[in-house]
């Protein structure tokens, strides 16, 4: 059992982000067994999920000629469109069917807003309307925050960026997580990951 203010943040392990889903992450169901693994070896676990309506600002189909995987301004900056995915209630959004996620204490449900967007498991892609993560996290009495999950360059870094600038010790285990790798963002977010003072880390030993 690791420290009582360690913690486990597990990102996004759901249908649609595994191979067959919507916006599936290469090879995303098999960081299942790895996260399975570690979740004896904390006291604080924390799973994280998209839930986002129909209508969602980021969805491609939501936006006239709106191609998935171009960017476009929306009032709070710059957004990936994705194709629709991880909607509310429906399988897509279901975490994958192996992972034990009834051992989770707490799931935080994300990107719920219709008009805005949410990667970080600490606040919305406004940067400034927090999900209520750290509250939570500063009442377990946690200081270290080790992520997991999927995926690596999008809602993993944000989510660790996140946490190092709220004032935790941020672990991203790579081979608990997989990237997009959308082109070369997988390069990208493990420099601004170092440049932030993550600490990534291969795998969690027992």
């Amino acid at each position: 059992m690791r420290s009582p203010s360690d913690a486990l943040l597990v990102i996004d392990v759901q249908n649609d982000f595994c191979p067959g889903g919507a916006l599936a992450v290469p090879d995303g169901e098999t960081v299942v067994n790895e996260i399975n693994r570690m979740m004896d070896q904390f006291e604080v676990k924390v799973l994280t999920q998209d839930w986002h309506p129909a209508s969602h600002a980021s969805f491609a189909s939501n936006h006239a000629g709106g191609k998935p995987f171009e960017t476009v301004e929306l009032a709070y900056g710059a957004q990936v469109l994705w194709p629709p995915h991880c909607m509310q209630g429906t399988k897509g959004a279901d975490f994958h069917r192996d992972l034990k996620n009834n051992a989770a204490d707490l799931i935080l449900r994300k990107g719920f807003r219709p008009d805005i967007d949410s990667y970080s498991a600490f606040f919305e892609n406004d940067r400034k309307t927090p999900t209520g993560l750290e509250g939570y996290l500063r009442s377990r009495q946690v200081d270290t925050v080790y992520c997991a999950g999927l995926a690596t360059d999008f809602c993993v870094l944000y989510s660790a960026i996140d946490a190092v600038a709220l004032g935790f010790k941020v672990v991203v285990l790579e081979a608990a997580c997989r990237a997009i790798d959308l082109n070369g963002s997988l390069a990208s977010a493990k420099t601004a990951l170092h440049e932030n003072g993550v600490v990534l880390k291969g795998r969690l030993q027992s």
